[in-house]
């Protein structure tokens, strides 16, 4: 990667944050006798000051830099050697070196810092007018250990950033989310209720059959745009933390299951829907969330069933076990399909006038599992059968 592309100044800022970072090179310092030393971020283009002891004025803070060519850390950085002389003028291999004459330096050492992953970062290096007594294993294993101790802060403080990041991203998706639903809840849904009362006003009129088909068209509109806001509106609260939210209560479940089929028979007066219900007391469920189920599955058998055989509803309960069945003839669904049906925008092969998002028999999965039941499938060539199983206790009461 370039330089050009890397953020030194978060490198800089990691180091500065490392609790202990003055106080460590401060104990350098007094340990070996020198004057100055430095953690520093190297490059094969750059050398950087990311902290520093300095007692020389040696003039190097946080951010400074050095023409990496004039260091021997450019040549740390390749070899990922250490370097360390006590006296250069005693040292074949440094006397003519152009770094200890640039900077007038005696006493020398430099080890590389590792980071955790194993990328080479920089230098851990002190240095002194001086000579002094380093190039010894000691020294070298305590510069060794504190490098490695940089490394180690540097990582808990990068990731904590990281988490920092990410909580305020968090964050920041919760407040889009909570707006998300309220342009949902409330700019969506108002009008599209408006569009639903017009529609039911010119049903109720005595107007001529183009007035009345015209009212159905409305009606049936507006009652899918209402099941596609519910659905994305409980799609979203899924994918974003809350889930499906359920109120329990003792409920007539049959009542919410007639409304359902009246609605969708007053937008489709020519389809055929048969019940039959073998219900005792009320059920502890979310009525309105059985509801939005049924309305889902009814819809889907009303839109892709046969349009001269009628739509088939059961809903029992017997053994602790509330089952509800919609079935209906037509075509089956290919087997390629049945796994993924109940997967998010999933609708296989669309049909003309057949349009929609693919949420409807997801959400109404995620409902059945929000109840602690399931909802299952089967299809052949004689009908095409979507049945909710509850495991529930019944309460004594009217159904």
């Amino acid at each position: 990667m370039a330089d050009l592309e890397l953020n030194f100044q978060s490198d800089v800022d990691a180091v500065q944050r490392i609790p202990i970072i003055e106080e460590m090179l401060n104990m350098i310092c007094n340990a070996t006798g020198m004057g100055f030393a430095a953690v520093a971020r190297v490059t094969p283009e750059r050398w950087i000051t990311c902290a520093s002891y300095d007692k020389l004025n040696f003039g190097l803070v946080p951010g400074a830099e050095l023409p990496v060519e004039s260091t021997l850390c450019h040549e740390i950085r390749q070899n990922h050697q250490v370097v360390v002389f006590d006296n250069v003028d005693e040292e074949p291999d440094y006397a003519d070196h152009h770094t200890p004459r640039i900077y007038g330096l005696k006493s020398y050492i430099s080890v590389p810092l590792f980071l955790r992953n194993g990328d080479f970062f920089g230098t851990l290096c002190a240095i002194d007018p001086k000579p002094a007594h380093i190039k010894n294993q000691e020294t070298i294993a305590m510069f060794r250990f504190y490098a490695d101790l940089i490394s180690f802060h540097y990582d808990a403080v990068t990731k904590l950033e990281q988490s920092e990041s990410r909580l305020k991203e968090e964050r920041e998706l919760s407040e889009l989310r909570e707006q998300f639903i309220a342009i949902l809840g409330h700019d969506l849904r108002n009008p599209v209720g408006a569009v639903q009362n017009v529609a039911q006003i010119m049903l109720r009129m005595n107007a001529d059959e183009r007035i009345q088909r015209l009212g159905r068209i409305l009606q049936d509109s507006s009652l899918r745009m209402r099941e596609m806001i519910e659905n994305i509106l409980d799609f979203a609260r899924g994918r974003l933390g809350e889930g499906i939210i359920l109120n329990i209560s003792d409920e007539a479940i049959a009542d919410h299951l007639d409304l359902i089929i009246a609605e969708h028979q007053l937008i489709r007066p020519d389809s055929q829907i048969d019940k039959s219900y073998n219900l005792e007391g009320a059920l502890r469920v979310d009525g309105r969330r059985i509801a939005q189920l049924f309305s889902n599955l009814l819809g889907n058998a009303l839109t892709h069933g046969s349009k001269d055989q009628p739509v088939l509803v059961t809903a029992s309960n017997s053994e602790g076990i509330f089952r509800l069945s919609v079935s209906n003839a037509g075509e089956p669904i290919a087997d390629n399909l049945i796994p993924i049906l109940f997967k998010p925008f999933s609708r296989g092969a669309i049909k003309p006038g057949q349009q929609g998002l693919g949420l409807g028999l997801h959400i109404a999965s995620e409902i059945a599992k929000a109840h602690g039941g399931t909802l299952i499938v089967s299809s052949n060539v004689n009908a095409t059968c979507f049945t909710l199983e509850l495991p529930m206790a019944v309460s004594p009461g009217k159904v």
